[in-house]
C-alpha cells in the first residue's frame, strides 16, 4: 500500500538583524578602515625613504601640520555625515582671525574682547548658512559658495578700510595677548619634544565628536538627516535644528583654528584661506565620509588629516620636488574613495 509523503517543513530563514558578526566583519564595517590602512602604508613608506621622518621633532611637525587640517576636518566630517557641505570654511577661519585682530586694534581693547566677538561671528556665520539652507532647501553647495564669495570680499575690503593694508596690524603689544597666546598658540613639552597645542585641541575635538556620534541621541539625528532627511523628519527628528547645529559646529572649529593662526603669528593676511575648504573636505572623504551623507566618522576625518600631514611633510623630508604634492593628494583622494566604497559595499553584503 503506497503511503503519501508529506512535504518537508521549510527551513527557517535566518534573520540578519539578530545574527552575530565576527570582529573582522565589524572592523570592515567601520568607515575609517580604508583610511587607516592607507595611513599605515604611507607611514611605513616615508619611514623607509626618509631617514629623518621618524625623528621625534619630525613627528611633532607632522602632527602639527595634520592638526591645522584636522581641527576643521572634525566639524566638516560631522556636517558631511549630515548630508551637507561648507565651501566657506576656509575663508571663515580667516574671518574669525581678522574679526578678533581688527576689533581689538581699532578700539584698543583687551584682545579677549576680540576673541569673544570672533566666536560670536563664527557661530553666526554657521547659523546663517544652516538657516538659509534649511529655509530655502537650496543645495548647501550654492549657499556656502555664496558665503565664500561674500566673506572673501569682506575680509579684503574691511582689512584695507580699517588697517590700510591687506594684512591686519600686529596686536602683539596689546593687553591680553600673552594670555591668549598661551591658550591658543603655546607648546607642550613631552619627552623633550615640543608639541604645539593645536594637536591637543584636535585630539579633544575628535573624542568629543566621536562621543556625540556614537553615544548620544544627537548622533543618531546626524546620521538620520544625512541618510534621508524626509524619513528622519517623519519620525520626529528635528532636521532643521540638527543641520543648523552642524553648520555652527564648523563655525566653532573655524574660530578655534582662527585664534591659533592669529596668536601664533600676531597678524593675518586677509587673502588667506581660499582653497583650504577643499583640504578639509578631502580629509573627511579620505577618512570614509560619503559625499551622499549618512556615513562616516570623526576618527576617519582625523586619519584623513594625518594622511595629509604625512604627505605634506614627508615629501619635504624625502627631499622630493614639492610640485608633485597636489598630484599626490589627488591620487590619495581617488584611491581612498574607491577603497572606502568597496569596503562599505562588502561589509553591507556580509
Amino acid at each position: 500500500m503506497a503511503t503519501a509523503t508529506l512535504p518537508s517543513a521549510p527551513k527557517p530563514i535566518a534573520d540578519e538583524r539578530v545574527g552575530r558578526r565576527s570582529p573582522f566583519q565589524k572592523l570592515l564595517g567601520r568607515p575609517e578602515v580604508g583610511a587607516l590602512v592607507g595611513a599605515v602604508v604611507l607611514f611605513i613608506f616615508f619611514s623607509l625613504v626618509s631617514s629623518t621622518f621618524l625623528q621625534p621633532n619630525a613627528i611633532a611637525t607632522v602632527l602639527y601640520g595634520s592638526s591645522t587640517i584636522g581641527i576643521m576636518a572634525v566639524g566638516v566630517s560631522l556636517l558631511m555625515i549630515g548630508g551637507e557641505f561648507d565651501l566657506s570654511a576656509g575663508v571663515a577661519v580667516i574671518t574669525s582671525s581678522l574679526t578678533a585682530s581688527l576689533f581689538s586694534w581699532y578700539f584698543s581693547v583687551n584682545v579677549w574682547v576680540g576673541v569673544g566677538l570672533a566666536l560670536v561671528v563664527s557661530l553666526s556665520i554657521g547659523f546663517v548658512n544652516g538657516w538659509i539652507q534649511s529655509k530655502t532647501k537650496l543645495p548647501s553647495f550654492i549657499v556656502t559658495l555664496a558665503s565664500f564669495l561674500m566673506l572673501t570680499g569682506l575680509n579684503l575690503a574691511l582689512t584695507r578700510l580699517i588697517g590700510g593694508a591687506v594684512s591686519s596690524p600686529s596686536i602683539a603689544n596689546m593687553d591680553g595677548f600673552s594670555a591668549a597666546k598661551a591658550v591658543f598658540a603655546s607648546e607642550l613639552v613631552v619627552g623633550g619634544v615640543d608639541f604645539k597645542i593645536p594637536i591637543l585641541y584636535w585630539v579633544v575635538l575628535v573624542v568629543i565628536a566621536s562621543w556625540i556620534l556614537l553615544r548620544t541621541r544627537v548622533g543618531n539625528w546626524i546620521f538620520a538627516v544625512g541618510g534621508d532627511a524626509n524619513a528622519a523628519r517623519a519620525v520626529g527628528v528635528p532636521v532643521k535644528a540638527t543641520k543648523i547645529g552642524l553648520f555652527m559646529g564648523v563655525g566653532f572649529c573655524g574660530w578655534l583654528l582662527g585664534m591659533h593662526n592669529l596668536f601664533a603669528f600676531d597678524a593675518v593676511q586677509s587673502g588667506e584661506g581660499v582653497g583650504n575648504e577643499f583640504l578639509y573636505i578631502i580629509a573627511a572623504v579620505i577618512g570614509g565620509c560619503l559625499l551622499t551623507g549618512g556615513y562616516g566618522s570623526a576618527v576617519g576625518g582625523a586619519i584623513g588629516a594625518f594622511i595629509f600631514g604625512m604627505a605634506n611633510k614627508g615629501i619635504v623630508y624625502a627631499q622630493w620636488n614639492p610640485d608633485w604634492f597636489k598630484f599626490f593628494l589627488g591620487l590619495m583622494l581617488l584611491l581612498a574613495t574607491i577603497v572606502n566604497l568597496i569596503v562599505k559595499n562588502r561589509a553591507e553584503r556580509k
